[in-house]
């Protein structure tokens, strides 16, 4: 049987790098915490760890347990949060996690309701995919937003929902577009600003240029929404954007939309951990929309 004690030691070890420092947060000797992780390592039929110098490295084994780790003690240290608030009445914090590139925007309506509501403290970081989805299956946050949902299997442990589908358009500034609003003659004179590949509408927006049969000239490729906004906003060319983007230049005469891609759209979405003890704020941010699982 798996003891959870010699788990916990080696835990706080592997996110240390360093026998003394763990010891030391422990208050345990280090030939004693040594003693307690070479009884793992004798029950579990691996070694964990191979020394580089002074630095303890995780061998393949060790990186598996410490996989598995982060989601026990995180866990863990959930549940008690999420009852010490329950008895306290105290607020409660929702933990969001946002592609760097997803339209600040749309994280702003989205989140309104939790960030106005008195008795919720919200905490947004940003970050790659890869580093939000690692954070959400060790319970470090509550929901991933993304405009693109990875691929998954049925090992999966997380379920996303649809919460919005929107056009992109092509902007300017009205000086550059001149009243103009023929997308392929648009595209063919004027340099454009285009997301990175990984974004998610960039392949539809490749695939009508095909279609139109049109090789533009690229004046940029960027992958945060903001920086798209400001090249525009500086007449570098012509962006193709989701409008909500520049909801206040489009208001203020700005820029201007000169046409929709109607064959292109941008979904919003998030992901979530399927939870015994969902945490009760997102109530407030989901309606009755369509999901592909359960929150």
């Amino acid at each position: 049987m798996l003891n959870y004690n010699h788990l916990r030691y080696f835990w706080i070890v592997a996110r240390e790098g360093n026998l003394t420092r763990a010891a030391e947060a422990l208050n345990l000797s280090q030939s004693a915490l040594s003693t307690q992780i070479r009884k793992l390592e004798d029950s579990l039929g691996h070694d964990l760890f191979e020394r580089r110098g002074r630095s303890l490295v995780l061998t393949e084994a060790g990186q598996i347990a410490l996989d598995h780790s982060d989601a026990i003690f995180s866990s863990g240290e959930e549940m008690i949060g999420r009852l010490r608030q329950a008895g306290r009445q105290q607020k409660t914090i929702l933990r969001v996690g946002a592609l760097s590139t997803l339209s600040r925007n749309f994280q702003i309506g989205f989140l309104r309701p939790a960030v106005q509501n008195p008795d919720v403290e919200v905490i947004i970081r940003s970050g790659t995919i890869a580093e939000l989805l690692a954070h959400l299956e060790a319970h470090r946050l509550d929901v991933v937003l993304v405009n693109q949902v990875p691929l998954r299997d049925s090992a999966t442990k997380w379920s996303s929902r649809l919460l919005a589908e929107q056009e992109i358009s092509l902007v300017g500034t009205p000086d550059r577009l001149g009243g103009r609003t023929d997308l392929a003659g648009l595209l063919s004179s004027e340099p454009v600003i285009l997301p990175t590949a990984d974004s998610g509408y960039r392949n539809g927006v490749d695939v009508l240029f095909e279609q139109l049969d049109l090789s533009p000239t690229i004046a940029a490729e960027v992958d945060d929404m903001a920086m798209m906004r400001l090249l525009t906003r500086e007449d570098i060319g012509l962006a193709i954007l989701p409008p909500i983007v520049v909801t206040d230049e489009l208001a203020n005469g700005r820029l201007a939309e000169a046409c929709q891609l109607s064959s292109v759209r941008e979904t919003f979405s998030a992901i979530t951990m399927k939870k015994r003890l969902p945490n009760p704020a997102l109530e407030l941010l989901f309606s009755e929309e369509a999901s592909d699982g359960p929150i």
